[in-house]
């Protein structure tokens, strides 16, 4: 929404100052007609600086600001720190417009990784108008964040009509003002916009942005010459600042360096963690923004750890200046205005992110506030209209009390024959109604057990104590987790007959005949996009795998029949089942070999998983299971694919667990990239092979990089048959299986 009267103030608190910027729009060009940066009588974040102080400090700043200038006539737009904030863009299913907010709701609660009811959340659609898929961007910030802030202009009586995020902000800044870099969502570029007490880095592309809050800022360089020279905070500020020119300039910017190495180290790991996940976006080039890029030599060993381009803007492209404005004084706080700048457009409505976490009442109250003058003349109307129906009642009541005699005699006999029909109507509900509520208490137990005996099944299939008993202490040991007894064992993993189900996706067909087969979401989901603690989570679902309890890292059933299903049902299906998609790995070294081994016959201590599949009346324990494999033969009713373990390939999630292998080259430690075992943390991806001095091992021939081969991960797509379903469902003599 654009501001009613043309210009806006934006703002922002920092802990060393307010930057504000006054903006207007005239004719399409947008025109700085004020600015200011007023620092604050200490370092709100500094030492010894209590909670009570450093709200007295900001409210000193505040109304220092509000005395220079005239706030009430234009729109405010604050921003709120990138702490406990939250973005995250999401793709919806193809649904009506109608229905997205609905949706939208629902994504909020998933996505947001705090109470829906402890924060501020707002929304927005983000994808272009010749695009087919529907993506939007969920924003979100605690409460005690957002009201903090507004506290602060509460009490100089200011409203505030926008919130947003800082790094947000900085988003909507590159733009609008620097279109030409963001082009297309392959190519990514970096705002590192360095604060007092924290540094936000936001990843920019076209349509997606994507944000960290690194706890390291322009105080950590301090803190750091504080605690090195022994001094008060305030004094080693002082001497941060005049470090360039004064005579001990080595020994502070010594006392720095572990300082600028957890920086750069930081915004390393963000990016590195950031290209993982969005491996299709290439960084190009970093902005650098904000107080703490002042500091000498912090850009340049940034830029060359990195080995990615920085740039520090002297001045905004798109920005011109108004008259009265000083472009000399303007220029030097450049760096730090692109917050107040991304703020400053949203309040324009020139802003690709619209989003306000403004609370809601705050907005109600405003909303009734600029309705006063309607209420006034609806108030006096509807006092008119009042004192004419006064007059009107008194003289209806007169004509009512006439007939009142009348009006109870028939009231009694319309009320009795009421009663009559109502009681009359009760007793012939009441067969019904019991008959309908025994009939829908039942239904929810109904087949309810189909799923969970397709899975035993299936689990029951893979090689374990019963199927392979010469290698039965190795399952013991792994259904204990304990890995120490595993590795005792002395087994080769190539030689371990083991199959490890990570996900399996489960999906009833009224026709498995014309079923189509859909795994792609099993594909590459939480592996490369999780955290050290979700790591851990697939660590134990592993575990949970291996010891029986838990059938895979996903498993989905998309319930599309009726829950009478077989039993009393009148739906006709044509060949009922499931369509099933398994997704795992195994150690052994021919894993076509565990899976269906050629000339085994009726011998079942030879069979492999997809043959005890084919014969799965003959390994459960009743010998009738209620499922049969379904056109094993034909390529549209059953596929395997099996793959090598890689890191950088594309695979399932939960195969695996990330680590690093170190080796020494040059007598420096290197590291690699490889995916272990979760329990014995052996390496199962493919792994170059090493000579004594770390270096790769060559092939002669062909001068490449020879590899190791470890586990080999697969899918397995299949069908189905459910039996009792298929006899409900057909006609007596017919037979729709093939």
């Amino acid at each position: 929404m654009a501001s009613k009267t043309g210009a806006v103030w934006a703002i922002d608190i920092g802990n060393n100052s307010i930057k504000a910027l006054h903006l207007t729009c005239e004719r399409g060009a947008v025109e700085v007609i004020g600015f200011d940066n007023i620092q604050h009588g200490k370092v709100l974040t500094g030492a010894g600086v209590k909670l009570s102080e450093r709200n007295e400090l900001v409210a000193l700043s505040l109304r220092k600001f509000v005395s220079k200038y005239d706030l009430s006539k234009d729109d405010l737009i604050v921003s709120v720190p990138s702490q406990n904030s939250f973005a995250r863009f999401v793709k919806l299913p193809p649904v009506e417009k109608k229905r997205i907010p609905e949706i939208v709701n629902f994504e909020a609660v998933q996505q947001i990784p705090f109470d829906i009811n402890d924060v501020q959340w707002d929304w927005q659609l983000m994808a272009e108008e010749e695009s087919p898929e529907t993506r939007v961007g969920i924003f979100a910030i605690k409460n005690e964040v957002v009201n903090t802030v507004l506290e602060h202009f509460s009490r100089e009586n200011l409203q505030v009509e926008y919130v947003q995020m800082a790094p947000m902000a900085l988003y909507n800044y590159l733009i609008y003002d620097r279109p030409n870099l963001v082009k297309s969502d392959s190519q990514a570029i970096v705002i590192v916009n360095i604060g007092a007490d924290n540094t936000d880095l936001v990843v920019c592309t076209r349509s997606v942005v994507w944000q960290r809050c690194i706890l390291i800022g322009g105080n950590t360089f301090t803190k750091a010459i504080a605690d090195t020279f022994k001094l008060s905070f305030e004094k080693a500020e002082k001497l941060k600042r005049t470090a360039p020119v004064s005579k001990y300039a080595r020994q502070i910017f010594q006392a720095m360096r572990p300082v600028f190495s957890d920086l750069v180290s930081e915004v390393q790991r963000s990016l590195g963690f950031y290209s993982s996940s969005n491996p299709n976006a290439k960084v190009v080039k970093i902005i650098a923004l904000g107080g703490g890029t002042k500091l000498r030599g912090l850009l340049k060993y940034l830029q060359q750890t990195l080995q990615i381009p920085v740039e520090m803007p002297d001045s905004f492209k798109r920005l011109a200046m108004g008259a009265g404005v000083s472009p000399a004084k303007f220029h030097e706080n450049v760096c730090d205005f692109g917050i107040v700048y991304g703020l400053g457009l949203q309040g324009l409505g020139l802003a690709r992110i619209k989003s306000n976490l403004l609370p809601s009442s705050i907005a109600r109250t405003m909303a009734w506030a600029g309705k006063n003058r309607y209420f006034t003349a609806a108030a006096s109307i509807l006092l008119l209209v009042s004192l004419l129906c006064f007059g009107r009642t008194g003289f209806d009541k007169i004509s009512y009390e006439r007939n009142n005699r009348y009006r109870q005699e028939a009231n009694t006999i319309i009320n009795e024959t009421k009663q009559v029909s109502d009681k009359l109507n009760a007793e012939v509900r009441k067969g019904s109604d019991y008959e309908a509520k025994i009939t829908k208490e039942f239904e929810p137990f109904l087949n309810r057990d189909v799923i969970p005996l397709l899975q035993q099944a299936i689990l029951s299939a893979l090689p374990n104590e019963k199927n392979n008993p010469e290698q039965k202490e190795l399952y013991g040991a792994f259904n204990n987790g304990d890995a120490k007894g595993v590795l005792d064992l002395k087994i080769d993993r190539k030689q371990r007959k083991q199959i490890f189900i990570t996900g399996m996706s489960v999906r009833f067909a009224g026709d498995v005949e014309t079923a189509k087969f859909g795994h792609a979401d099993l594909r590459e989901r939480g592996r490369r996009d999780v955290d050290d603690g979700a790591a851990d989570y697939e660590h134990q679902i592993m575990m949970e795998q291996r010891m029986g309890r838990r059938s895979g890292a996903d498993t989905t059933f998309r319930s599309s029949y009726s829950a009478k299903g077989a039993k009393g049902s009148s739906a006709k299906w044509e060949r009922p089942g499931f369509v099933v998609t398994i997704t795992g790995y195994s150690p052994y070294k021919n894993i076509g070999e565990l899976m269906e081994p050629h000339g085994v016959g009726d011998d079942q201590s030879r069979w492999g998983f997809i043959t005890r599949l084919l014969h799965l009346d003959d390994i459960v324990d009743d010998g009738n299971s209620p499922f049969q494999l379904y056109e094993k033969t034909d390529f549209e009713h059953f596929k395997l694919e099996i793959h090598e373990v890689s890191y950088d390939s594309e695979m399932p999630a939960g195969i695996g667990r990330a680590d690093v292998r170190y080796r020494q080259i040059r007598g420096q430690n290197s590291e690699d990239e490889v995916l272990i075992d979760p329990l014995t943390k052996e390496i199962i991806s493919k792994v170059a092979v090493l000579r004594s001095d770390g270096k790769p091992v060559l092939d002669e021939r062909t001068g490449k990089e020879i590899y190791e081969l470890n586990d080999r991960w697969f899918m397995l797509s299949a069908k189905f048959i459910w039996k009792e379903a298929l006899k409900a469902s057909v006609a007596p003599g017919e037979n729709k299986t093939r």
